[in-house]
Formats: C-alpha cells, sequence, structure tokens
C-alpha cells in the first residue's frame, strides 16, 4: 500500500466528492471523516478548514488523503483527479 496527501483550496467539499464518485468511487461513510472506496484504492476527505488570507479573502481547504494498491495506481488516481481540480482563470 501506498498513500499521498494532498491540500485543495477554494473548491467546495461536495464537488472533490462528486469527483471521487466520477473516478470510480463509491462513498462508504456518511461523516467526517468521509471514506471513498475505488478499484485498488481508497480516498479519506481527512478535514475541512477555513483560511483567511485578509479579514475579508477566506477559502476553504480540505485534506485528503489517497491510498492505492500500488505506485502506478495512486500515480494514475491523483493524475486524473487533479485534471479534475484544475482551475483556469481568466
Amino acid at each position: 500500500m501506498t498513500s499521498k496527501q494532498l491540500e485543495f483550496r477554494g473548491i467546495p467539499i461536495n464537488h472533490l466528492a462528486m469527483y471521487l464518485e466520477e473516478l470510480g468511487g463509491e462513498r462508504i461513510t456518511d461523516n467526517m471523516p468521509f471514506l471513498y472506496k475505488g478499484d485498488g484504492w481508497t480516498a479519506n476527505i481527512i478535514t475541512e478548514q477555513e483560511i483567511a488570507f485578509t479579514s475579508v479573502f477566506k477559502v476553504n481547504a480540505v485534506q485528503i488523503l489517497f491510498t492505492a494498491n500500488d505506485e502506478e495506481t495512486l500515480k494514475q488516481l491523483i493524475k486524473n483527479y487533479r485534471y479534475k481540480t484544475t482551475r483556469i482563470g481568466g
């Protein structure tokens, strides 16, 4: 088993959960930490907190722990997940 923890900022937690489902994950728990299980992998949405950059500018920060049976599966899962969380400014 291999794992990696990542933080995502400024993306609603329900969107982050939906992306795990789109990648084939099934939600196992209904309370934090949310556990998703896919083919050869799991993902735990561990925490969500608010980060204040100024008194007005605040964003959420979500910690997700990705775990897979092997390094290649983990690498592909994170690559696909990062693709879904990419935001292009304009």
